[in-house]
This record gives structure tokens, C-alpha cells and sequence, in this order.
């Protein structure tokens, strides 16, 4: 992005803005990142302070929680060593005992309050002494202890959690306070319980001495924790006293049972306190199950606090709930919010500010600038126009002088330029003429001797290859003249039968006299010339022969060299090369659309067209296609081979005509393309070759017109297509 910036700014924009930007881009990144930084700084910061402080009043809760259950502890102290309770004790008085205790138990706290004799058996009523039997607990051992040691004026407390059956045996303990529904809660686990119906109690329990320091009996007094909003209000009261929290949050205390809040001043969606309601998956597996506190925060009941868990301890050690302290985040959140938002908007101020500043500074940079650039485009214009006198004693000022001194300078230098150019352009002009004329001739001279280099390079393949085929030919001719005298017996034997293979013998008579006029021709390259000899072998083949009368004297020599209509002998050709274009389901498109005469061997030119068709086939696929095409104009008649194979290499293509020269290795002799080469520049034609490696190759005979044909004796474009068989 950065690169990209960059290469705007150098390309289309005015020095004015180019300076703005580099002056707004690094100012806008760096108060970006100032911002993204401060803000993450900022967050950081608040929430340490946060944590800290929750963690802080979790201390102070935790305190304070103990203190209630020491206080418990004195109160029921002080009662035991009451001289009143020690008399009427003595004395039996039930009455009175009762009387005392019911005082102590309300003004106190105790939800209930028992006196016990020493060994827990028997409890006090105002009906005298009934049976009792005292649950027993790591509290009553530790009782037990205490009464063995000079400790015994002691009282020991502790968090015991009591079902069901054993608190509905306390009468001043209502069900109400206790029993509860379970109230569902995001984020809290799955359960399948509807209510709460055990009670945590504060248990106290005190031993009674006489004046010997002897036990005498036993006092045990219990707070209930379910539904008691004395000890969470007190507790938050001392915790998040006034002024200790941010306008609009609220400090809040909370006991668990386990995972359900059985007294708490955390308000619910309709302001009420959220008993029943239960802590999230994650506090309750971190502080219930891992026995670790917990310092962040966290989702209670309907929103997010600041919030400090640690588990609560019972008697015997276990893990029974939790205390909780904490404050509602939003307040807080909105105050960070708030601060960073005014950060931002006093550095953004500030940038602003900076920025316009630096606009205004930069304003005697840009109006020199821009009047030097306004000078230099009308200069290119070609008007003629100066900076002048500018009120700046920099560098740029320097630069204006300079550059109007450079301008009057160029402009005298300008003067006398055009005038030596005036007397040099007549000397180029004479000269040009001179050099043009021998360049003309240059160049005539060079392509004639390309030319003739490249005859001469021919003319020795091509006598190279005629000393080679004429011993070939020779030998051609033999076997040729057998295959004629064995078609005359043949015939003699057949009799009249021969009609119903008439075509048949035609066609074979055909080929050999086809045959032995290519070694006819072959025989030239071996000759210093070929006009007058050109049926010298025909005539002693015929005599060798000893063709007789009723045999194949009515079969005609080879033609001579005529006035050719391409369009028909390329017709006849294609019947030579059929099978193998059935052979490999190849499909042919012919366009006949040559309207004039060649003068040409027509036996040569079918030679010409199977090399040429041969070489296709060989270079397509099963199924491929070729394009044989005919067209002319008022100079010469043009055969077009096309076919999509697999192409020529750029570096065969050099030396595609050269004799011997193949891509064939196993089977092609290299002298196709040579023999047909010879024989198109014979006529004076031209072959040429057009290629692209895998998309196959295009070859174009030229040969010059002998005469035109009339448009009414041949139409336009014929198209055939041989389909595959």
C-alpha cells in the first residue's frame, strides 16, 4: 500500500500536493499509531488497575467474612462466661436459660442457638432437658480438643453445610429463607436440580465452665448464609464504601453454595437480588474444581464485572462454595472509552494543527515553484515568457535568476543554432542524394549476388543428387520394362476376359509409364541439359519391351508439357493418396478456386502434389485434417497444402529443400522435397513453407500463368470433404 502511495505521488501530482502528502501521510501514520498504541496502553493499564483493585476487595471480603465468624464466636464466648448463665445454670432454671439465650440468639445474629450438656446428649428446652443428638463434625473434634487443653474458655467456628432433615429439626429456621428455586443463567452450566434446598451455616460452638474450670455443659449456635443479606450487605458496605467506585457502577458481594448464589446483592433484570441464579462454566471449574481464585471478568447474571472468586472452605476441608466480590465493568469501560476517544481527538487536534502550519510554511516553496513550472510549460509551448524578480532570498529565489539567465542564454544560443542548421541541411540535402543514389545500387548488387549464392548453393545439391539417381532411374527402368512385357502376356492369356478388369490394366499401364517417366526426369539431373533427350528412354524402354499389336501399343506416352488446369490434376492426384488418407481416417477439404493455365508437366506436377501430400499424411494424427487449396490472380496460380500435424522446427525449416535433409529417421530419404523443389523452379515457380512446431504446416507452390480461363466456363469455390471411413 505504502508502494503503491509512493508511486502516485511521484507520478501525476503537482509539487504542491506531492508535499502535502509527504507532509499529511507520515503525520496521519504517526497519529494512527500513537492512538492505536495509547489506546492499547491505555486498556492494559486500566484493567491491571482493575484486577488489582477487585483482587484487593476480595481481600478485605475475605476479612471480613472471618470477622463475622469470630464475632459469632465472642458472642457465644461472652454468654458462656455470663455470671447470670453460670448461676441459673447452676440452679436449673430453664426458664430463665431460655430467656437468656432467646436474647442472645436475636441480638447476636444466631439463626439458632442450643445449650447442650457436655457430652451433646441432651438439649435445653423451656420444658427442661430433652434428648439431643449432636452432629458430629471436624468442628466438634476440634471442640473436643480444645476442651483437653487450658483452652477450654474458647469457643471453635467454621462453614458446615446442613441438609435437609437436620435444619428443619431447628424450629426458629424458616423454610422460607432456606429453599429457593433455581433460576436459569447464561453462561452457567447444564443441571437438572429445580431447587436449593441445603443451608450453609456459620457453626459456633462453645464449651461452658464452671468456677473449677470444669465442663459443664455446651453451647452451640448456628447463622444461616441462605437469604442472610445482613452479612453481603455488610460486607459491601465496607468493601465499596461511598466515593470508592466511578459514577453509575455498583459494588456487589455474593456467597455461593456450590455454583448457586444463595445470598447475594447482585440485582437481576427486574432489579431484585438474583438468588438462585448460578456463576459461569468457567469461574466454577476454575475456583470450585481447580481450588484457585479468580481475578477477571466475568458474566454475572445479566452483565459483565470486574470480578474476584475464591472458594469457600467448610470443616472438613472441602470446597462447599464461593465468595465473590466484584463491580459492574460498563462504567469503567465507558470512562476508557471516553479517555481514549479524548486522546485521540487532542492528538488528531493537534496533527490538524500541525498540519496547517506546515501548509502555511510551505507556501513560499510553492509559489516560486509554480512559477518556475508555469514558465518552463509555456516555454515548451514556445512561448516566450520569465520568471522575474521573486521575493525570496533562498535557494529557490537563486534558482529563478539562474533559470531566466539559462532561458536568454538558450534563446541567443537558439539564433545562431538555426542559422548553421539552415547552411548544413543544403549540404546534408546534396549529400543525401548522393549516398541515396549509391545505396539503390548497393543494395541492387547485394541481392543479386544473395540471389545468385543461393542458386549456386542449389545448383550443386541439386547435380549431387542427379549423379546419385541417375544410376537409381537406370535400374528403375529394368523391372518397369518386365512389368510392361508381363502385362502384354497377361493380356494375351486373358482374352476377352480382360473388359472386366479393363480399368484395372489402365491404371497399372498408367503407373508404370508414370514410373518410368519420373526416372525419365530424375535421369535430367545427371544431364547438362534436358530439352531434346526427354523421351530418349521412353523410346528404348518401348523397343526393350517389344510391345506388340492387341497388346499396349494404344497406350500413349507420358504427356509433354501443356497448358494445365491445376484444379483437374490436383482432382486425378488425390486418387493416388486415397488409401492412406482412408488409412488413417483423415479428412480432406478441397478449395478450387484457380481461374487460370500453367504451363507445366502435369506428370511432374502430380509428383509434386503426392510429395506434398505425402509429407502431411505422415505429419498428422489418426484423424486429422488437411486444407488443399487452388486460387490465382492476373500473374500467377498458387496450390496451397495445409495440414494441423505436429509442424517443423524453426531449425528444419532452413534446410527443409536440401537433398537428403529429413525429420523421418527410419523411413524418409530426404529427396522429396528436393526432387519437387527442382522441378518447381524448372518451370520457374517457387515453393515456400510456413510452419509453428505442434500446429502443424502450410506449403504454397507458385507457378507463373500461361493464360487466363473465362469465368463462365469455371465457378468459384468447390468444396469437398472426404469422410473418414
Amino acid at each position: 500500500m505504502l508502494r503503491q502511495l509512493w508511486h502516485a505521488i511521484k507520478s501525476g501530482l503537482s509539487l504542491r500536493y506531492k508535499l502535502l502528502l509527504l507532509a499529511v501521510v507520515p503525520l496521519l501514520l504517526l497519529t494512527v499509531t500513537v492512538v492505536y498504541f495509547s489506546a492499547n496502553w491505555s486498556t492494559k493499564y486500566t484493567y491491571q488497575q482493575l484486577f488489582s483493585k477487585v483482587n484487593t476487595d476480595l481481600r478485605v471480603a475475605q476479612n471480613e467474612f472471618r470477622r463475622i465468624q469470630i464475632d459469632k464466636q465472642n458472642k457465644l464466648a461472652s454468654l458462656a462466661g455470663g455470671s447470670r448463665f453460670l448461676t441459673s445454670l447452676k440452679r436449673d432454671d430453664a426458664a430463665e436459660l431460655s430467656t437468656l439465650m432467646e436474647r442472645i440468639r436475636t441480638t447476636g445474629g444466631f439463626d439458632y442457638l442450643n445449650l447442650l450438656n457436655q457430652h451433646g446428649t441432651k438439649r435445653l428446652t423451656a420444658d427442661g432437658w430433652i434428648p439431643w443428638q449432636m452432629p458430629i463434625s471436624s468442628l466438634t473434634e476440634k471442640l473436643h480438643r480444645t476442651a483437653l487443653s487450658d483452652e477450654r474458655k474458647n469457643g471453635v467456628s467454621g462453614i458446615e453445610i446442613y441438609p435437609h432433615h437436620y435444619w428443619s429439626m431447628q424450629k426458629t429456621i424458616s423454610p422460607e429463607l432456606v429453599v429457593f428455586p433455581l433460576v436459569e443463567t447464561q453462561h452457567a452450566p447444564p443441571t437438572d436440580r429445580m431447587q436449593e434446598d441445603r443451608a450453609m451455616v456459620i457453626r459456633v460452638l462453645q464449651q461452658v465452665v464452671d468456677a473449677n474450670n470444669e465442663s459443664v455443659a455446651l453451647l452451640e449456635g448456628g447463622t444461616l448464609l441462605n437469604s442472610n443479606f445482613n452479612v453481603v450487605d455488610e460486607i459491601r458496605d465496607l468493601v465499596y464504601g461511598e466515593g470508592s467506585l466511578v459514577e453509575g457502577s455498583i459494588g456487589t458481594v455474593t456467597v455461593f453454595l456450590e455454583d448457586v448464589r444463595i445470598t447475594t446483592n447482585v440485582p437481576s433484570d427486574d432489579q431484585s437480588r438474583a438468588l438462585g441464579t448460578r456463576v459461569s462454566t468457567e469461574v466454577r471449574n476454575r475456583v470450585l474444581r481447580e481450588g484457585q481464585t479468580w481475578i477477571d471478568r466475568a458474566f454475572v447474571v445479566n452483565d459483565w464485572y470486574i470480578s474476584a472468586y475464591e472458594p469457600i472452605v467448610d470443616v472438613e476441608g472441602n470446597k462447599v462454595g464461593m465468595l465473590y466480590a466484584g463491580y459492574l465493568e460498563g462504567p469503567y469501560r465507558h470512562q476508557l472509552h471516553k479517555g481514549i476517544a479524548l486522546i485521540s481527538a487532542m492528538l488528531m487536534g493537534g496533527s490538524l494543527l500541525a498540519l496547517g502550519a506546515a501548509v502555511y510554511g510551505a507556501q513560499s516553496i510553492f509559489k516560486p515553484v509554480e512559477a518556475i513550472a508555469r514558465v518552463i510549460r509555456a516555454t515548451a509551448l514556445g512561448e516566450r515568457r520569465r520568471i522575474g524578480k521573486i521575493d525570496s532570498g533562498d535557494e529557490i529565489g537563486e534558482v529563478a535568476g539562474q533559470f531566466d539567465f539559462m532561458l536568454d542564454t538558450l534563446e541567443q544560443n537558439q539564433s545562431r543554432i538555426e542559422n548553421d542548421a539552415r547552411h548544413l541541411e543544403e549540404k546534408v540535402r546534396s549529400r543525401t542524394k548522393e549516398l541515396q543514389l549509391q545505396n539503390v545500387r548497393l543494395q541492387e548488387s547485394m541481392l543479386l549476388v544473395n540471389e545468385t549464392r543461393q542458386r549456386l548453393a542449389m545448383a550443386e545439391k541439386l547435380a549431387a543428387v542427379g549423379q546419385l539417381t541417375a544410376g537409381v532411374a537406370h535400374e528403375i527402368n529394368n523391372p518397369t520394362a518386365v512389368i510392361l512385357g508381363n502385362m502384354d502376356i497377361l493380356l494375351e492369356e486373358i482374352g476377352d476376359a480382360r473388359s472386366e478388369v479393363q480399368t484395372e490394366i489402365d491404371l497399372i499401364i498408367e503407373q508404370v509409364y508414370r514410373i518410368r517417366s519420373i526416372t525419365d526426369r530424375l535421369l535430367q539431373y545427371s544431364r547438362p541439359s534436358g530439352g531434346s533427350a526427354q523421351f530418349e528412354s521412353f523410346e528404348t524402354q518401348t523397343a526393350v519391351s517389344g510391345t506388340a499389336a492387341g497388346g499396349l501399343d494404344a497406350v500413349s506416352p507420358p504427356d509433354t508439357i501443356v497448358d494445365l488446369d491445376i484444379n483437374d490434376a490436383v482432382s486425378d492426384t488425390l486418387h493416388l493418396v486415397q488409401h492412406e488418407l482412408d488409412g488413417k481416417a483423415i479428412k480432406l477439404d478441397i478449395s478450387f478456386d484457380a481461374n487460370a493455365l500453367v504451363r507445366v508437366d502435369r506428370q511432374e506436377f502430380q509428383q509434386v502434389l503426392v510429395n506434398l501430400l505425402s509429407n502431411a499424411i505422415d505429419a498428422v494424427d489418426r484423424g486429422g485434417r488437411i486444407s488443399l487449396m487452388t486460387g490465382s490472380n492476373d500473374s500467377e496460380v498458387w496450390l496451397i497444402v495445409n495440414d494441423d500435424g505436429k509442424g517443423i522446427a524453426a531449425d528444419d525449416l532452413q534446410r527443409l529443400f536440401d537433398p537428403f535433409f529429413t525429420s523421418d529417421k527410419e523411413s524418409g530419404t530426404g529427396l522429396g522435397l528436393s526432387v519437387s523443389y527442382g522441378i518447381v523452379r524448372r518451370y520457374d515457380g517457387h515453393i515456400d513453407v510456413q510452419s509453428t512446431p505442434s500446429k502443424g504446416a502450410q506449403f504454397t507452390v507458385r507457378f507463373p500463368i500461361s493464360k487466363l480461363v473465362s469465368a463462365s466456363v469455371r465457378q468459384a469455390t468447390t468444396q469437398a470433404t472426404l469422410v473418414q471411413m
